[in-house]
């Protein structure tokens, strides 16, 4: 399980990331998590959306490049060292963690980290032997 994240390439100019959110918001695309890491020449923008098919199909029709991965969002306290177990989690058992970052999403006292997982289908049999809860959808 898990869910989809969009990576979409950018190149690093004014108004790009801009023209992204304007192509989302015409397509009724709700954003629910979003980071991006950059170098002088190009980023990379990931996304979490309520319509992953939706985004991907009007992001490419505007012309941007788009790639979709499988990801992990965690619903863990939102508490001083609440992330901390869970890395050591997946450290114990030898589970590379790519990337992480949080969502817009969560309850209150709740925090929702989406993980990039080296190996998805055994960080989420990590996640449910643990019983940390899982967000499914946006």
């Amino acid at each position: 399980m898990g869910i989809k994240q969009i990576s979409v390439f950018l190149e690093n100019t004014t108004g790009r990331l801009g023209e992204v959110t304007k192509t989302l918001a015409q397509g009724q695309i709700n954003i629910r998590a979003i980071s991006i890491a950059d170098t002088a020449d190009f980023g990379i923008l990931r996304l979490i959306v309520n319509d992953y098919e939706g985004a991907v199909k009007a992001l490419n029709s505007a012309g941007f490049t788009t790639r979709l991965s499988d990801v992990a969002a965690v619903e863990i306290d939102d508490s001083p060292g609440s992330l901390a177990k869970v890395m050591e989690l997946f450290q114990n058992i030898r589970v590379n963690i790519e990337y992480l970052y949080a969502s817009l999403e969560g309850k209150a006292g709740k925090a929702v980290v989406i993980f990039k997982l080296e190996d998805h289908r055994r960080g989420l049999e990590v996640i449910k032997q643990n019983g940390l809860s899982m967000v499914e959808t946006f």
